[in-house]
Order: structure tokens, then C-alpha cells, then sequence
């Protein structure tokens, strides 16, 4: 994600991927998609839900047309009863990248599979569920249907700055890795990062726009035959800061959690430093605005960026270290309640700007937590037990 860093990350991911080579592939831990809150909180609510332990898996396509894509940003976990047919199984792990092999940001033209089961033998690389022909740019914006299919942002540059940014789109693929189609118009503007609410033969998918500042829902009608079509586009909230930024590409509202219990969606607010909730999300006819001011932290908050939320019930957001930069806080993913109060943080790399996108998905008392590190492109997954 930062730009003049390219030789070090260069450098870091090759130290990174030695390591892992020396560890071996390590076990991939699966099952369900991470946008949407799920039933009921399982752990107690003043119990942080951040571990400690990580496990890193190079997320570097290693052949093919786009053999070196880096800066992995969204992250996606395969839902049970995803169909069969493809390469695709539920609990595999999908990460999309962002750059190119040439580090230019918004040139990246994959999305890789994190195969779970079973666990791929050591030294396994990861796979490419999708190869998109370039002018690309796969942003953190990934979520995947139930019914077969995965939508992710698509928000490509020329020369990898904002300036030279197109309005972009949203790709919409089928299971075996095909383009099934897209989504544009004017309410796609720089589809930074979006969640999504999927009920079976529609969902509502809601999108954050980094050139304009904007979040649009997108309520969709969903086919295993004839596809993803819109049947309805309305513009729920806007007024969020937003500008190019040459480190970071855009400083924008980026990461969205919604909770269908309440309809209310979360927005984190990169450039505001701040979160902000939305209500009646997701039947609401006008534009709410920003919403309600949440949670703003200046001292964890470091410009929040991709976000979901902790079977606990907290929040979960990570920091793009360039708005209220702090050295000693590199890459840090920060916990908080919707309340507004801190409960604790973990860094995924000593080096600033490297967390992103993130997911969580809960099967029983088993939660799995992944998270990307974007400076040595590396995917981090991490399993915890509620009942303990």
C-alpha cells in the first residue's frame, strides 16, 4: 500500500517468504464468509477477541501472466454450501491483490485461493481462482455469494496514482473463475471496500467509493444460471472525507460492517479518523449522511481502513499509518466496542502501512481470523476456541 517503500517491501517479502519456505506451508483454517455480523455474540462481551499467535502464507502468485501481483488487500472466506463445480470449496480463503509485480498500485489482476481442505502439503503455493486482463486494480472490496458467485472492487490506475484513477467497477465471477459480468455507472466510484448481506436469490451489497466519498447499496437479484443483476441503487450515506494520496493511493471511507439484527452499517472513515454507524441501512430511501459519530481514537486510530466484526460483538479495524501517523503503532488492527471503548490491539508487521483487509467467520465455538500484511504480502490466519 505505500508506495516508496517498494525496495523495502521488496526486500521484506523475500525475507518473509524464506521464512515461510523454512516453515513450511502451515495449515489453513477455514469456512464462511466474514461480512455480515452472524447470529448472537458467543464470547462474553468485555473479553477482548484478539489473539496472539499468527500464521503467515505468501498470498504471491508464483506463475502465469501475473506471476509477482503483491499488496493483498481483500480477504474472503468461501460460505458453507457453496456450490461445486469449480475450484472452489467452502472454507478456502480468498485474498485479491491490489498491484502488479511492478508494485504500481491498482494494476493488481488476481484473486488467489487459500485452499483449506484439505491442508495443502508444505511448500504448496497458493492458486489463482481468477485472472482478470488488465487495465485492473482488485481493491479490498471482495465478498462471495452463496449461490456461486464473487464480487470484487475493481478501482484501476494508469500509472498506480489516484490522480490517474478510473471510476472502476465491481467484477462479478462465477465459480469456476470465469467473468460472469460487471457493475458500473455513476453510483460506482472507486469501489474501495464494501459488505454484504446475502439472503439466498438477493442480497444487499453496499459499497464504499473512494473518489467521491460516497456509500451506495446495491440491492441485487442472484441466479446460478442467469447471474448477479441490480434491481436497485441507492445512495445511503456521503459527506466522508476523501482525497488521492500519492503514499496510500486515496484516503476514503473504506472498511463496512453491517449488522441486519439492527440495519445498521458501520463505516470506517479513513481520512475523519473516525467510525460511524449508519441506520436503516438497508431499507433506507435518501442519503443519511455520514451517520452517527462511534468511536474516535487518538491514540489507536491511525486512519481506519478495512473493518468486521468480533463474535463478541466489537469491532475490528485495521490502520493505514499515513492519517495521525505513529511509528510506535506499526500496522496495527484495533479492537473496540460499538460503545466507543478501546479494548486492545495487535500489530501483523514492525514496518507502518502493512494491515488491511481482515475477515472473521465463527462455526460452533471455533472462530477463524484472517488478516492480511500488505508490506510483505503475506496472508495471516489465526484460530481461537470461544469456549475457553
Amino acid at each position: 500500500m505505500i508506495q516508496p517503500l517498494a525496495r523495502v517491501r521488496r526486500i521484506a517479502r523475500a525475507r518473509s517468504l524464506s521464512t515461510a519456505a523454512k516453515l513450511g506451508t502451515l495449515k489453513l483454517l477455514a469456512a464462511g464468509l466474514a461480512c455480515v455480523v452472524g447470529s448472537g455474540a458467543v464470547m462474553a462481551a468485555d473479553d477482548a477477541f484478539l489473539p496472539a499467535p499468527v500464521r503467515p502464507v505468501s498470498t504471491v502468485p508464483t506463475t502465469g501472466p501475473s506471476a509477482g501481483d503483491q499488496n493483498p488487500y481483500g480477504v474472503a472466506f468461501v460460505p458453507p454450501g457453496f456450490p461445486s463445480g469449480g475450484p472452489l470449496n467452502p472454507g478456502d480463503i480468498l485474498v485479491s491483490n491490489f498491484n502488479a509485480a511492478s508494485n504500481l498500485q491498482g494494476t493488481g489482476t488476481t484473486i488467489m485461493d487459500v485452499a483449506a481442505v484439505p491442508p495443502p502439503p508444505p511448500g504448496t503455493p497458493v492458486s489463482i481462482f481468477f485472472q482478470g486482463t488488465a487495465p485492473l486494480g482488485l481493491t479490498t472490496a471482495l465478498n462471495i455469494l452463496r449461490e456461486g458467485f464473487v464480487l470484487v472492487g475493481n478501482f484501476p490506475s494508469s500509472d498506480g496514482t489516484c490522480g490517474n484513477a478510473s471510476s472502476g467497477s465491481i467484477l462479478v465471477i462465477d465459480k469456476t473463475g470465469a467473468l460472469s459480468s460487471s457493475i458500473s455507472g455513476s453510483a460506482i466510484q472507486g469501489p474501495w471496500d464494501s459488505a454484504l448481506f446475502d439472503q439466498g436469490t438477493k442480497a444487499k451489497f453496499f459499497v464504499a467509493n473512494g473518489l467521491s466519498g460516497t456509500v451506495v447499496r446495491l440491492d441485487l437479484a442472484v441466479d446460478p444460471v442467469k447471474g448477479v443483476t441490480v434491481v436497485g441503487t441507492t445512495q445511503i450515506a456521503s459527506g466522508y472525507t476523501h482525497a488521492c494520496d500519492a503514499v496510500t493511493f486515496v484516503d476514503a471511507p473504506t472498511g463496512l460492517v453491517y449488522d441486519p439484527r439492527i440495519d445498521v452499517l458501520y463505516v470506517a472513515s479513513t481520512a475523519d479518523n473516525a467510525v460511524y454507524a449508519v441506520s436503516d441501512a438497508g431499507d433506507r430511501k435518501h442519503d443519511g449522511g455520514i451517520g452517527k459519530l462511534i468511536y474516535t481514537d487518538a491514540k489507536h486510530l491511525h486512519g481506519p481502513l478495512g473493518m468486521v466484526m468480533a463474535p463478541n460483538g466489537h469491532l475490528l479495524v485495521t490502520n493505514n499509518d499515513v492519517i495521525n501517523s505513529d511509528a510506535t503503532q506499526p500496522s496495527e488492527i484495533v479492537e473496540f466496542t460499538v460503545g466507543g471503548k478501546f479494548v486492545k490491539e495487535i500489530s501483523v508487521d514492525p514496518s507502518q502501512g502493512g494491515s488491511f483487509g481482515l475477515a472473521v467467520q465463527t462455526t460452533g465455538e471455533t472462530a477463524k481470523f484472517a488478516a492480511v500484511d500488505d508490506v510483505t504480502s503475506l496472508f495471516l490466519v489465526w484460530t481461537l476456541n470461544l469456549s475457553e
